[in-house]
């Protein structure tokens, strides 16, 4: 660090720096020009190559970003003397290559900082910005993706040599192609020929539906296009526009353009972490996207509904739950008594809204200023706590959503019958309260029926006259939380003596016993709270009575004459805790043969446990017949008016969120830290983009709503460039396989460069203010998708050119359509619709490909077996984190515990092993075998062959694999020939 070594004192007076030392400066240029050089070769210096170190975090105490705070120096002392260079630490270090680090400052720049040392440290009265400019390190405000979209129009193309005039004939109509073909020729590149028909309707299919093409839908299109060209392998433009037409109308383009979306923004149906129990009611959120691509909502609508649809239409289910964006990602719901620990998971559940809202809809990674100041891009750590601000009132939660009339009839229906109920309560209370009064008159007599001291959920013993048994049961009749509950207890051991001279256990597995009982775990976690925990010996674990009986069989009768049984035999907990419910109100019954049964013992001579059995009983046994006749009466008649009650239908209950007005003033935290709170802060735009989409700041009190509405309003606003360019670079990335920005949820300096920067101005452009279509078409996305799937960029061969690849190995200047292989959904999906048993079912409540095991966390165990009720679309499969399934994880389905806005795209021998071997592929492979067979009618081999290629690849068979594939079906069978054609790269890959 500077070393301090000259001791000066300065005066800081309207801009001008005094030295007081007795030194007598170079003369300071005038005001006009100081400010002039500063601006033009000072400010870039400092910023770019000095404020990353001494800025708004500085190191060694120097901060640089004003002039008062640079000359205080550091915790080293005074390093920038004013008229002096050569005695300014900061000029020697910087001569001597010190300083910057790892790179010094070329001559030039330590010219200019010795000549504004020399001219008297000219400051700005305002700080300096790190963000002002883009460096070699970081982005600044000025960096690509933060500037207004550019009114770019389509450069008019030449033809390189005349031969080629036909060619950029074809390629002048789209706008797109005039972008692709130019950049094409900047670097010699030529695009490929056109593809074929056959390639390009199942190309389009696949992109627009993610399902192929019958065999009759490709006919007809080849047809369509012979009769339009005259020509059997080229593409006609009418044929190809009613294609596009019918497919982007299709209700399946909403199931394969939502399964995007929802990559876009880490949906999933468990709460994700060590917990990640299952989500029964966010499915709706998926059935929102898919009807919104459906219906072409208009995008930036699309984004405000996601933010703030409570605003925008509040109460109207239909709407609302687009709200589920912000609650749909991963949560922690185990809680922590620790309030540090406790704020730290509430801090991570915000932090969860802000990625997701401004990487989905900005393309921006503000969540990498949770801590500081973002390394790479112009994001203040101010800028993340005002979206911190904005979702402070936002939690994961579940909430009513239904319209004013929907509440009001639903009150209308429910009022007399809670009016009803109420007052059946109140009776049966008054009845109760009276008996009571009078039993407690009596509390001598009645507290002399129990002698014996009350139960112990630590051991509590039985002891009865010897009687032979070979059944012993155990009937619960009240809890000790709980008088009226008769299940719901615990078990650690229950154990049967028998009256011999040396008593044995005889309800011990170890000597042949055996019990029964039901557990109140859900599902197969029952398995591990079972009965046989109370005869195992061991005390470190519980039966969960799901029943108020336990029923022991002996090896053989025996004579026994006592019973001992806990819940809490080794003091594990403490007496009140919930961990141990006691059975403390009871009946032990025997039998000889299961049917007939004896009461030797019970609880009513204990003492109770406490006051509320104390109560019970005195109830119990002070009812007249009248009063006991009455009881019945009214509690006959309360059950019925609350069987009422619950029979009406509840309001829909989703996943959108619990929205609450925040009780604190958000502030930001030091090192992201929650125990380290800083300045206030209110809930507010980014700076980031201030120079092209404007600013808004509200109260730090404003209402819950009116945040992420403000939000919502400024993303969507007409002057902010990232929403059009992030979502329509989304649209290339899935129709090409990589965006023209290739990382699509990262516009920053660590993402990537467009390829095309002119291109994607232009389609963010014509989003948002389309120039050949009516105003009611601004941001509608299935017209950006029909100039994509029209051009004849889209359109080329995806053949392989050894030339162009020299070029661009990528094929990013797209000289070719990039092939690519289905994703895990489509292949699935396909294989269910070659063989003819797709379901084709929308919307509702997903299915599950695995088994579901909860307990206190939850487990995932895939199917073996997917049976019919599985042959849906794969986009209603309901999705959970942390989960495989096989085929779909194995093709590269992403976990759905962040986001993905980009898919791995991986190549292993398990997805060949499972694609060949895997119960679903080989139930597929005979279920399209079964279809073969009884679409050709078994006339012959060959036609089967047709049939099952037709299907499977959408072409006929060439003449030698026609024989091939009868000879093996031949030696074989269909089913195996079926199961081969599954396993091919042509009916994986697209071309």
């Amino acid at each position: 660090m500077f070393a301090f070594t000259r001791a000066a004192r300065f005066v800081w007076s309207s801009g001008c720096l005094a030295v007081l030392t007795g030194a007598i400066p170079q003369a300071a240029a005038q005001p006009d020009a100081q400010a002039a050089f500063f601006k033009s070769r000072v400010e870039p210096l400092l910023v770019q190559r000095c404020l990353e170190c001494h800025g708004a975090d500085p190191k060694g105490g120097l901060d640089l970003r004003s002039g008062p705070t640079a000359l205080a120096g550091g915790k080293d002392g005074v390093v920038l003397l004013p008229g002096d260079p050569e005695g300014s630490l900061l000029y020697q270090h910087v001569l001597k290559d010190e300083m910057p680090p790892k790179k010094p400052l070329p001559q030039a720049e330590k010219d200019a900082l010795r000549q504004w040392i020399a001219d008297g440290a000219w400051f700005p009265e305002t700080s300096l910005d790190l963000f002002a400019a883009t460096s070699e390190k970081r982005g600044g405000y000025d960096w690509w993706s933060l500037q207004p979209l550019r009114d770019v129009s389509p450069p008019e193309l030449q033809a390189p040599a005349p031969e080629r005039a036909g060619l950029v004939s074809r390629w002048q109509a789209n706008p797109i192609d005039r972008f692709v073909f130019a950049k094409l020729q900047e670097q010699r590149l030529l695009p490929s020929p056109e593809t074929t028909p056959r390639a390009y309707i199942r190309r389009v299919s696949y992109d627009v539906t993610g399902l192929p093409p019958t065999p009759e839908e490709v006919t007809e299109f080849e047809a369509a296009c012979a009769a339009e060209t005259g020509a059997t392998d080229t593409i006609g433009d009418r044929a190809c526009e009613v294609l596009i037409d019918r497919l982007l109308a299709s209700p399946h383009f909403g199931e394969r353009w939502g399964r995007h979306w929802l990559d876009v923004v880490r949906f999933g149906e468990s709460t994700g972490y060590e917990v990640n129990h299952i989500i029964d009611n966010l499915w709706p959120y998926r059935d929102y996207v898919i009807q919104s691509f459906n219906e072409d909502k208009p995008y930036d609508r699309f984004v405000r509904e996601q933010l703030a649809a409570d605003s925008l239409d509040p109460g109207n289910p239909e709407t609302e739950i687009g709200l589920a964006f912000l609650v749909c990602g991963p949560y922690d719901i185990v809680g922590n008594l620790d309030p540090a620990q406790a704020a730290q998971i509430r801090a991570n559940g915000v932090d969860e809204y802000i990625r997701a809202a401004t990487e989905s809809f900005l393309g921006l990674t503000v969540g990498c200023a949770r801590c500081h100041d973002h390394k790479f891009d112009a994001i203040s750590q101010r800028d993340y706590y005002q979206f911190y601000a904005t979702f402070a009132g936002v939690y994961n939660d579940d909430r009513e959503v239904a319209t004013g009339a929907q509440r009001q009839a639903r009150d209308a229906q429910i009022k007399p019958l809670r009016e009803a109920r109420d007052a059946l309560a109140a009776q049966l209370g008054e009845l109760e309260a009276a008996v009571l009064a009078r039993a407690q008159g009596k509390a001598a007599e009645y507290d002399a029926r129990w002698p014996r001291p009350p139960v112990d959920r630590r051991g509590t013993t039985e002891e009865f006259a010897p009687v032979r048994a070979r059944f012993l049961r155990f009937i619960s009749e009240g809890r000790d939380n709980d008088p009226n509950g008769a299940s719901g207890y615990r078990l650690d051991e229950f154990e049967v003596w028998t009256a011999d001279e040396t008593p044995r256990n005889v309800a011990a597995a170890v000597n042949g016993g055996k019990a029964s009982g039901a557990s109140s775990k859900p599902g197969d976690f029952s398995a591990a709270y079972t009965a046989d925990l109370t005869i195992d010996g061991k005390f470190d674990a519980r039966w969960l009575a799901g029943s108020r009986e336990l029923t022991l069989e002996f090896a053989q009768e025996e004579n026994i004459q006592r019973v001992v049984f806990s819940s809490d035999r080794t003091a594990a907990v403490s007496v009140d805790s919930p961990e141990a419910p006691f059975p403390c109100e009871y009946r032990i019954e025997i039998s000889q043969d299961g049917d007939a049964w004896l009461q030797v013992a019970d609880s009513y001579d204990r003492q109770p446990l406490n006051e509320a059995h104390r109560n019970k009983r005195y109830k119990d046994w002070e009812f007249r017949t009248e009063e006991q006749a009455r009881l019945l009466a009214l509690s006959a008649q309360w059950a019925e008016a609350d069987s009422k009650l619950n029979q009406i239908p509840p309001l829909p209950v989703m996943r959108v969120g619990r929205l609450e007005q925040p009780t604190e003033v958000s502030r930001i935290f030091g090192g992201g830290d929650p125990q380290r709170p800083l300045e206030e802060i209110a809930p507010a735009s980014m700076k980031t983009l201030e120079r092209a989409a404007g600013s808004y700041t509200l109260a730090p009190d404003a209402p819950e709503k009116e945040r992420r509405l403000a939000l919502a309003n400024w993303i969507t606003a007409p002057e902010n460039p990232l929403p059009a360019r992030v979502m329509v670079n989304r649209i290339w990335h899935y129709h090409f396989g990589t965006g023209i920005v290739s990382t699509p949820s990262d516009f920053g300096f660590m993402g990537d460069r467009p390829s095309h920067p002119e291109l994607l101005d232009w389609l963010a452009r014509e989003l948002q203010h389309p120039t050949e279509a009516a105003p009611d078409q601004a941001w509608r996305m299935k017209r950006i998708h029909k100039l994509i799937l029209m051009s004849q960029t889209y359109r080329q061969s995806s053949a392989y050119r050894a030339d162009a690849a020299a070029v661009d190995g990528d094929a990013r200047l797209l000289w070719r359509f990039p092939p690519r292989r289905l994703s895990g959904e489509e292949l699935r999906d396909t294989m269910l619709a070659v063989a003819g048993k797709l379901d084709t079912t929308m919307g509702g409540p997903g299915y599950r490909l695995y088994n579901y095991l909860r307990d206190n966390v939850s487990t995932y165990v895939p199917l073996e077996v997917h049976p019919p009720e599985t042959y849906r679309r794969a986009v209603y499969h309901e999705n959970v984190r942390a989960s495989r399934v096989d085929v779909l994880t194995d093709f590269d389905s992403p976990d759905c515990a962040m986001a993905a806005p980009r898919r791995a795209n991986t190549t292993s021998p398990l997805q060949a092993l499972t694609l060949m071997n895997h119960t679903f592929t080989i139930d597929m492979a005979e279920q399209l075998a079964a279809r073969v067979a009884a679409e050709t009618g078994g006339v012959s081999v060959q036609e089967a062959v047709r049939r099952a290629c037709a299907l499977a690849f959408s072409r006929e068979p060439a003449p030698a694999e026609l024989d091939a594939s009868v000879d093996f079906i031949k030696a074989e069978g269909l089913a195996a020939y079926c199961r081969a054609l599954l396993n091919t790269n042509e009916l994986i890959y697209v071309d």
